[in-house]
C-alpha cells in the first residue's frame, strides 16, 4: 500500500471548541478556527519520529499571493487557532531542509515539501490534508560491467552541485553503485548535476577522467545515471547513458492517520483473473463489524469478498475469477454500509499462445522440413514466426541441421490431440554426433560448424500467466551418445534419456544477453558459458520447468510420478514468481527431447510429441 506524508488541518465550528473572550469575538466576526494534527506511523533512516516533528514548518498563506498569514514550527502551533473566513494556501516542509544546518548533499537525509489551497468557512467543520513529496533532486548512478572490465579497482563518480563547494559533492564508488543521492535545490538558480569520472585504465594503467553535466535538474525528481565502457572503431571510447526518465516518489512518513476508507493497489496486484485490493480501516475499532469489498464489473451485479486484517493496521482481500481485460468498480463495506468512495482497477489482458496447436507450417520448398508458420495462411496467429526450431530458418538464410540431411522436428499428421497435427521433436545423430530434437520461442540463429548451433530465445510478451499447459508423448531409450555434460551431473550408457521443458518470462536486455530485440537470449551449444539458468538469472521474473522420464515424470519442485509416458499426456506446468514488481518483455518456452542435448548427450533415438500449448491465467 501507497504511504504518504500528510499534514491534517482540521476546521471546526467555533462554538464546538473551548475558548477565550477574543476567540469568541473573532468567531462572531466571521473567523473559524484552525487545528493542525500531525502523527508519523514510520521513519526514515536519517529521522526518528522526535526530530520529525521538531522539524515540520507550517506556513499559511492567502490565496490571493498578498502575503504570509501565518508561520508556524509544528511542535510550536497553537491548538486551536483562528482564522478569518477566506481562502488559503498552507505549505508543509520538513526534513533536512529545515534543519538547523541542512546538507546540502546526502545519502539518507531527506526533504519534504507539499502545500494545499483550502477555505475558511464560518461555523463550519473541514479536513484539509497536505500530501509532503521528496522534495530533493535524487540521483541514481550505476556502473555498467564495461567498467569493471576496463578500469582498476577504485574508480569514482563524483557528483555535486558546485565544484567548488564540498559539502555539495556524493562519491559514487563500486559499493555505492545504485544508491539514491539526495541533493538540496531550492534555493538555487539553474541547478545541475555536474559530474565527474576518474578511474585508471587495466590496460595500461594511465589516469582516465570524464566531466559532464545534467543541466535543469528538478525538486521531487529522479535521475539515473549509467556508466559503460564503449568500442568505436576499434579505439575504446567513453560513453555516457543518462535514463532522463524522472519519476516522482514519496517516503514512508505519515502524518495523522489516515481516513477510513479504500487505499489504492499497486498495478502489480491487478492480475488477468484476480485482483489484491487494500482499505484502511483500524483493525481494533472495527475488530466486531463485517469488513468486506464488494466489487462490479458492470455497476449492476456485485459481488463481496470477506476482508482480513493485514497486519499493518489495514485490510486486504483476494479478488478472483475476474475476466481479463475489464474494468471492476469496488467499494468498502462496515457492517453492510458503504464507506469512503468507490476505486476502480482494469485487470490484464490474456493472450493465447500464437499457434500452440501448430496448425500452420510452412513447407520451405526443395527441402525435407517444416517452419512452424505460414505467413499466407490468412490468421494473424499463423502469420507469425513464434516458434523456431533447430531446422534452420530457411528462406531467413540460415541453415541448421536440415542443411546436414538432419531433420531433427517434424509435423505429425496421424499423432495428435488437437486440430489436424502436432509437432514432434526427434533426436538424431550422424558421424557420432547428437542432434537433439526441440521446439523453442525463437528463431534458429545458425550452425558452429559441425559442433553446434546458435539460438536466440524469446519472443515479445507482456502479461504475467500463472501456468503452462501442454500435451507430450515421449519415448525414448537409454544414452547411446555422452559427449558432455553439465557440471555435477553424471551419467553413464545404462541411463536412460529424458525430455525437458522449459517455461520462463522475463526483461531480458538482447543487448546483454546477446540476442535481438525480438529474441534477446543468445545461447550458443559450443559455449556453456552462454546457456541461461532461469533458476538464479536476474532478469527472470518467474519460470517453472518439467522433466520427463522414461518412466514417469516430474514438474519442477515436484516429486517423480510414475505413468505411461509413451501415451499423451497432459501437463501443467506452474510459474514461480521471483519478482511481482515486474512486468515481462518477453516468454522463453523450450522443448528438448534430449535434456542434455546442448552438451551433445543423449538417446539418438528419443521423441518428443508436442500439441496444443496453452497459458493459464
Amino acid at each position: 500500500m501507497k504511504k504518504i506524508n500528510t499534514f491534517l488541518l482540521i476546521v471546526a465550528a467555533a462554538a464546538s471548541v473551548a475558548c477565550h473572550k477574543q476567540d469568541i469575538n473573532e468567531a462572531a466576526e466571521g473567523y473559524g478556527s484552525l487545528q493542525v494534527g500531525m502523527s508519523i506511523s514510520d521513519r526514515t533512516k536519517a529521522f526518528t519520529q522526535d526530530e520529525l516533528y521538531a522539524s515540520a514548518k507550517v506556513n499559511i498563506y492567502n490565496a490571493d499571493f498578498t502575503g504570509l498569514v501565518r508561520s508556524y514550527n509544528y511542535n510550536e502551533m497553537p491548538s486551536p487557532f483562528y482564522l478569518k473566513a477566506a481562502k488559503y494556501r498552507v505549505d508543509v516542509e520538513a526534513g533536512e531542509s529545515v534543519s538547523a544546518n541542512p546538507a546540502p548533499a546526502s545519502w539518507e537525509n531527506k526533504s519534504y515539501k507539499g502545500s494545499e489551497n483550502f477555505e475558511i468557512i464560518a461555523n463550519q467543520s473541514q479536513t484539509v490534508e497536505v500530501t509532503a513529496y521528496v522534495n530533493n533532486a535524487v540521483s541514481n548512478v550505476s556502473f555498467d560491467p564495461t567498467i569493471a572490465e576496463n578500469f582498476n579497482a577504485g574508480y569514482t563518480l563524483t557528483i555535486c552541485l558546485d565544484k567548488e563547494n564540498s559539502a555539495t559533492k556524493l562519491v559514487y564508488d563500486q559499493s555505492k553503485s545504485g544508491a539514491d543521492g539526495y541533493f538540496i535545490i531550492k534555493d538555487l538558480i539553474e541547478p545541475s548535476f555536474k559530474w565527474e569520472f576518474r578511474g585508471t585504465l587495466a590496460k595500461d594503467g594511465s589516469e582516465f577522467v570524464k566531466t559532464g553535466e545534467v543541466e535543469g535538474i528538478l525538486p521531487g525528481k529522479l535521475y539515473k545515471m549509467n556508466f559503460r565502457y564503449t568500442i568505436k572503431d576499434g579505439d575504446l571510447n567513453f560513453g555516457l547513458y543518462v535514463d532522463y526518465t524522472t519519476e516522482v516518489f514519496d517516503d514512508t512518513i505519515v502524518f495523522e492517520p489516515v481516513a477510513t476508507g479504500l487505499a489504492e493497489s499497486s498495478q502489480y496486484e491487478i492480475w488477468a483473473t484476480r485482483a489484491t485490493v487494500h482499505a484502511d480501516a483500524d483493525p481494533e475499532e472495527f475488530a466486531e463489524s463485517t469488513i468486506e469489498f464488494a466489487y462490479s464489473s458492470d455497476g449492476s451485479v456485485w459481488n463481496t469478498k470477506a476482508a482480513a486484517a493485514d497486519g499493518n493496521g489495514a485490510w486486504i482481500a483476494d479478488l478472483t475469477g475476474l475476466t481479463p481485460s475489464t474494468t471492476y468498480s469496488y467499494v468498502l463495506k462496515i457492517d453492510g454500509e458503504q464507506v469512503g468512495d468507490a476505486l476502480s482497477f482494469t485487470t490484464e489482458a490474456a493472450p493465447k499462445i500464437p499457434n500452440g496447436s501448430f496448425e500452420y507450417v510452412s513447407k520451405i520448398s526443395g527441402k525435407d522440413y517444416y517452419k512452424f508458420y505460414d505467413p499466407n495462411c490468412g490468421v494473424d496467429e499463423g502469420k507469425y514466426m513464434f516458434w523456431g526450431s533447430g531446422n534452420g530458418e530457411g528462406s531467413e538464410g540460415v541453415n541448421g541441421s536440415a542443411n546436414m540431411g538432419i531433420v531433427i522436428t517434424v509435423v505429425d499428421t496421424g499423432d495428435k490431440i488437437d486440430g489436424k497435427q502436432s509437432v514432434c521433436a526427434q533426436t538424431s545423430q550422424m558421424a557420432g554426433i547428437l542432434a537433439a530434437g526441440n521446439l523453442f520461442t525463437g528463431q534458429f540463429a545458425g550452425l558452429v560448424g559441425t559442433e553446434g548451433g546458435k539460438v536466440n530465445f524469446g519472443r515479445p510478451w507482456t502479461s504475467r500467466p500463472t501456468a503452462l499447459k501442454l500435451w507430450c508423448r515421449y519415448t525414448t531409450g537409454k544414452m547411446d551418445i555422452i559427449k558432455g555434460m553439465p557440471a555435477g551431473v553424471t551419467l553413464t550408457k545404462n541411463d536412460y534419456d529424458r525430455a525437458e521443458i522449459k517455461f520462463a518470462i522475463g526483461t531480458w536486455n538482447y543487448k546483454t544477453y546477446g540476442g535481438t530485440p525480438d529474441s534477446p537470449v543468445h545461447v550458443n551449444t559450443t559455449k556453456p558459458s552462454t546457456f541461461v539458468d532461469y533458476n538464479t538469472d536476474g532478469s527472470t521474473i518467474a519460470n517453472g520447468g518439467l522433466i520427463i522420464y522414461n518412466d514417469g515424470y516430474t514438474i519442477q519442485g515436484q516429486s517423480k510420478v510414475t505413468t505411461s509416458t509413451s501415451q499423451w499426456i497432459e501437463y501443467t506446468i506452474p510459474l514461480t514468481y521471483r519478482n511481482l514488481n515486474a512486468y515481462p518483455t518477453h516468454i522463453v518456452i523450450s522443448c528438448a527431447a534430449s535434456q542434455y542435448g546442448d552438451y551433445f548427450t543423449g538417446c539418438s533415438s528419443s521423441k518428443l510429441w508436442i500439441d496444443k500449448v496453452e497459458l493459464v491465467y
